[in-house]
């Protein structure tokens, strides 16, 4: 085959192997850290102080069921309004954005050549800029509202999947250390049994979420148990010097 039949194949760019990892749903996980960090803690912290006072589990059963409901609501309902706070921010500053544009445009030109000028652009270059990006409102609004205020809009059904990860957590953290108490007579049975299984739960969470947040996975996982522990021992104790009448 001489040359000139030769057939050239394409070239293919250079490919990287170099991939950048991020975390994604970052807004789903925080919820869930909420969510389950309250609800292994703060039912831990009852059933043990429960356990202290009396021998009934049906009592601790009931309290701790009791407990997980509303607990579940109150920090749904929090995740609500914290999802509805930070959209109504949002367009009460997309709002006052429009009206700066209409009303004293120069001066939000200004801000936009401030702007151009910290990226490091030559003067041409940032006029150039700044009158392209004035034509369009919208895309003018947009990028004042993410580079000189810091805000992203927010998802408008934000509130709604917050308050329902953050509530649905709490449920699935609080059963853990209620559910040995549904097995046992004894509300010390069940606080054994509940304690163990509750730590090794919460050494579990802890060390997750510090892979997460980019944090020491021992010391964070260490961290979290310890709280646990904590708050619970606590618990148990006041209640038991309640109960003796040692207070």
């Amino acid at each position: 085959m001489n040359s000139a039949e030769k057939t050239e194949l394409p070239v293919k760019p250079h490919q990287h192997s170099h991939s950048e990892k991020h975390v994604f749903g970052a807004d789903v996980l925080r919820d869930v850290v909420i969510g389950m960090s309250d609800g292994l803690t703060v039912p831990f912290a009852l059933a043990a102080g429960l356990s202290g006072a009396v021998s009934s589990t049906n009592l601790i059963i009931i309290a701790g069921l009791a407990e997980i409901a509303a607990g579940s609501i109150a920090m749904g309902l929090g995740g609500y309004l914290a999802g509805k706070t930070e959209v109504d921010h949002y367009n009460s500053e997309l709002k006052r954005e429009y009206d700066e544009v209409e009303t004293v445009p120069e001066m939000e030109k200004q801000e936009l050549r401030t702007f151009f000028s910290s990226l490091g652009l030559s003067h041409e270059v940032r006029e150039q800029a700044v009158e392209e990006v004035s034509k369009d409102k919208e895309k003018w609004v947009e990028l004042m509202m993410k580079y000189e205020l810091g805000l992203e809009k927010p998802d408008p059904r934000r509130a709604k999947k917050s308050a329902f990860n953050i509530g649905f957590s709490y449920i699935v953290g609080g059963l853990i250390p209620l559910s040995p108490y549904f097995f046992v007579s004894s509300g010390m049975q069940g606080l054994k049994i509940s304690t163990l299984i509750t730590l090794i739960c919460l050494f579990v969470f802890g060390y997750f979420k510090s892979k997460l947040t980019g944090v020491n996975r021992w010391e964070g996982a260490l961290r979290v148990m310890i709280i646990g522990a904590v708050a619970a021992g606590c618990a148990f104790a006041i209640a038991r010097l309640i109960q003796t009448g040692h207070y």
